[in-house]
């Protein structure tokens, strides 16, 4: 130990004296890609073993059935290490990554650089119905911010790190460095310049080297069945674009619902059970929601459809082509709430998973459909595909790194066309109905603003309680003049708040207001505080956002309003302050 302090001051020290800053965060990025890439590519190994330990043909599990139970197994496993190791608590999803960056300064605890492997490990490699890329990300995420603490890196650089760090991971679990990059840009939502590109990128290299080198062909995803562009298609790629616009609303809206059921249950092994529960009943009537599911998109880009069949409770009854695309079908529905069931009921994944795997049912139902009924004849393979572009799209409003993605986990780029435009439509039409993806949904739960609008941004960084200005003197309605007159004596202040002897706010009264009465010593004792008092241009509760604090004063013209919380007095909060703590938090968080 004492060996490793040495060396690790003697490189703190060596970087500090001999690198620039710029070659310093070079050198960062390609050690965080390369520890995040390790990372998964353990998780990724982790969850093949599990996986191939519980399913494997020739154990007693698969003959009898019983790989259902194993979700509910998983999750109550989860539970109990978190409840044991974390004290019941340990954030999770890409939406905690945002939050850290928007809240707390891209600090995350140590405990995310391997928390979400084993979590997610056991979740995923149990049955769970969800994907390894968000526990990745966040991973990744604090692997760059761990190690931009340990050399005190500032808000800006450190925020570039924990970016690198996800990116990395991303790229790493898909083999794909461009959707990696893109991911840390549309999805964390930072804010770089093009010389912020060069760290992104090299992190992504590098963590994709590590997946490639590390990983066999059979863990990673990719394709290599495509057919030519067809032009003459583009009116279906255009249709399957509204489909999966319109399937990602539904996705997204149903996993709300059902997390938003299970935040009513308080005991988090009775959420487990839930969950459990649900996942048996649906993974034994559908089998291929098993898991992330990515074999399953293998099969259908190949139109093998009879092995989605195996072990399930329909197999003798799927005896014709429509049968089948039922319930294919059925199962593009079925996902959400499966996926819910994981993540609710305690379990740690991502949507990033699930979207692919239902629009690579999508895009299959809707083609089988238009060759079955013989409107055309199709390309099966490519509107699998390209589909799963469209909802990914959808689903996490990341337009550039679907399609990205996609291009690159298919070998080549012979997809672009019709990527971009399923891509576009489908974003166009959730934009119109669904404008906030789940990870934007859920910090607006917990009161946080994410925008990609600079000023609402930085105005996001500060909070009421920081800029609460609590000594302004407060005076009764009850009492009389000559009170206020001892107050205004050992006051700096010209506006004293008027409260009930609850400390309600009743009024506001302005200095300027009084200045004729106050010299009148024979008015001190006659005239109420309450005659005097005035009402607030605007009240401000406590737990409103900035944006609307700003709204309020704009409408005004006033340079100081009062906060209260439940009616109850709080304190003042001046325009002047907000603008100071714009100009300063501008300043730190700017990216050059």
């Amino acid at each position: 130990m004492k060996v490793w302090v040495r060396w690790h001051t003697f490189f703190l020290n060596w970087t500090q004296k001999r690198l620039s800053e710029r070659q310093f965060l070079i050198l960062s990025s390609a050690m965080i890609g390369f520890t995040a890439g390790l990372a998964a590519v353990i998780l990724k190994t982790f969850v093949h073993y599990i996986d191939e330990a519980l399913t494997d043909n020739t154990t007693f599990i698969s003959q009898y059935y019983l790989y259902p139970f194993f979700p509910l197994i998983g999750l109550l496993l989860v539970v109990t290490y978190i409840n044991r190791f974390h004290k019941g608590k340990l954030e999770k999803g890409t939406a905690f990554v945002l939050y850290s960056i928007s809240r707390k300064s891209s600090l995350l605890a140590p405990v995310h650089m391997f928390a979400h492997v084993i979590t997610s490990g056991i979740t995923i490699g149990f049955g769970g119905s969800s994907g390894l890329e968000a526990p990745i990300a966040v991973t990744g995420a604090g692997i760059g911010s761990n190690f931009s603490r340990t050399y005190h890196l500032n808000y800006k650089n450190r925020t570039l790190l924990l970016s690198c760090g996800a990116a990395a991971g991303i790229a790493a679990a898909f083999n794909a460095p461009i959707a990696g990059v893109l991911f840390a840009i549309e999805v964390l939502l930072i804010d770089i310049s093009a010389t912020a590109f060069i760290p992104l990128i090299i992190a992504a290299a590098i963590g994709t080297l590590c997946s490639k080198v590390v990983l066999k062909q059979g863990i990673l995803m990719s394709f290599t069945t495509q057919q030519a562009f067809n032009f003459g298609n583009t009116h279906f790629y255009i249709l399957l674009g509204l489909f999966a616009g319109f399937i990602s609303i539904y996705h997204s809206r149903t996993f709300m619902k059902i997390d938003g059921a299970f935040d009513t249950i308080n005991r988090p092994y009775v959420k487990a059970i839930a969950g459990g529960l649900l996942l048996m009943a649906l993974i034994f009537l559908f089998p291929p929601l098993f898991g992330e599911g990515y074999s399953s998109i293998i099969s259908l880009s190949e139109s093998n459809t009879q092995s989605l069949l195996a072990n399930s409770a329909f197999k003798d009854l799927l005896t014709n082509d429509w049968y089948i695309l039922l319930f294919i079908g059925a199962m593009v529905f079925m996902k959400a709430i499966a996926t819910a069931a994981t993540l609710s009921g305690g379990g740690n994944g991502g949507n990033f998973a699930p979207s692919l795997m239902i629009g690579a049912f999508s895009g299959f139902v809707f083609s089988r459909a238009v060759n079955l009924t013989g409107l055309a004849k199709l390309p099966e393979s490519n509107f699998t595909l390209v589909a799963m572009a469209g909802v990914m799209t959808g689903v996490m409003h990341a337009p550039l790194t679907a399609i990205f993605l996609i291009a690159e986990i298919t070998g080549g780029y012979g997809l672009m066309i019709p990527l971009m435009i399923v891509s576009s439509v489908a974003y166009v039409v959730v934009k119109i109905f669904e404008p906030d993806s789940i990870d934007t949904k859920k910090l607006a739960k917990r009161g946080e603003l994410i925008t990609h609008d600079r000023d609402k941004k930085i105005l996001s960084y500060i909070t009421l309680e920081g800029i609460l200005e609590k000594d302004f003197q407060s005076i009764n309605e009850k009492a009389r003049l000559r009170e206020l007159i001892a107050i205004i004596e050992k006051s700096h202040r010209n506006i004293y708040p008027v409260v009930t002897d609850e400390n309600k706010l009743v009024g506001l009264i302005q200095l300027d207001s009084i200045r004729e009465i106050m010299f009148h010593q024979e008015l001190y004792d006659k005239v109420l505080i309450k005659e005097l008092m005035q009402r607030p241009p605007a009240v401000i509760s406590v737990n409103e956002s900035m944006e609307s604090v700003m709204q309020k004063f704009d409408e005004t013209h006033a340079w100081n309003l009062p906060v209260v919380s439940n009616g109850v007095y709080a304190g003042f909060i001046s325009k002047s302050v907000i603008f100071n703590n714009y100009r300063t938090q501008l300043i730190e968080r700017s990216v050059h």
